[in-house]
């Protein structure tokens, strides 16, 4: 029976490598997975979802307006979906994740949902408010805060390490803005005005697109459905 799941973490956990495994594994057994990702994340390039440790494959890339179920209708015009997984879910609107149930319960096709659970502010998403609400399965990917403390929260940081606690919910940004920390952390860093430690800046490596590579050895990790 398909389902919607909701992997959530926050930042640095892993959550692309995961989902572009994911694709990788369906694709690798002759089923196609679609990709989608919202449109305002253009950091590596228009229709591309690429993961920290250099993996990459091409998305379909989703605006605010666009209805999700329509845009996997107009895919399944060209041949069967396997699976939909979404990247940075939490951009989406409470009415697109309304559209990503439907692509479960009437289109019959599973969907992974990647995303942040909350913002800097430790507020929920929109898009995550809902896939926490409306997901079949739950599944979080952990990550630890410079503490060693299993890390639950992200803060949006200064030049200096210290938290930013003002401005637009919506701010693309790698390590040198965010830093995944505990609970703990962050009230003292947010509240607290105490100095974060900065990941080293990111870099990016030159992406190596997964769905495009030659197939190695079966993965017997066994995808959703």
């Amino acid at each position: 029976m398909a389902k919607l799941y909701f992997y959530y973490s926050t930042m640095n956990a892993g959550k692309t490598t995961v989902l572009l495994q994911s694709a990788y594994n369906y694709s690798e057994r002759g089923m196609r997975p679609l990709l989608l990702s919202p449109g305002l994340d253009t950091r590596s390039g228009p229709g591309r979802i690429a993961s920290r440790v250099g993996l990459s494959a091409p998305a379909l890339a989703v605006g605010p307006d666009d209805d999700l179920l329509t845009l996997v209708r107009e895919a399944l015009d060209d041949g069967q979906i396997h699976c939909v997984l979404t990247d940075e879910s939490q951009f989406f609107s409470r009415q697109q994740i309304y559209q990503l149930t439907e692509v479960v319960d009437r289109l019959k096709i599973p969907v992974l949902a990647f995303g942040l659970r909350t913002d800097f502010r430790g507020q929920l998403f929109e898009g995550s408010q809902y896939l926490l609400a409306w997901a079949d399965e739950l599944k979080e990917l952990k990550t630890i805060c410079h503490t060693g403390a299993k890390a639950t929260m992200v803060l949006r940081v200064d030049e200096h390490g210290f938290a930013v606690t003002e401005g637009a919910q919506v701010e693309i940004g790698g390590n040198d803005r965010y830093v995944p920390v505990s609970r703990a952390e962050f009230k003292l860093v947010f509240f607290g005005n105490k100095r974060v430690r900065l990941f080293e800046r990111e870099t990016r490596p030159e992406q190596t697109s997964l769905l495009s590579a030659s197939p190695g050895p079966n993965n017997s990790t066994k995808e959703p459905s």
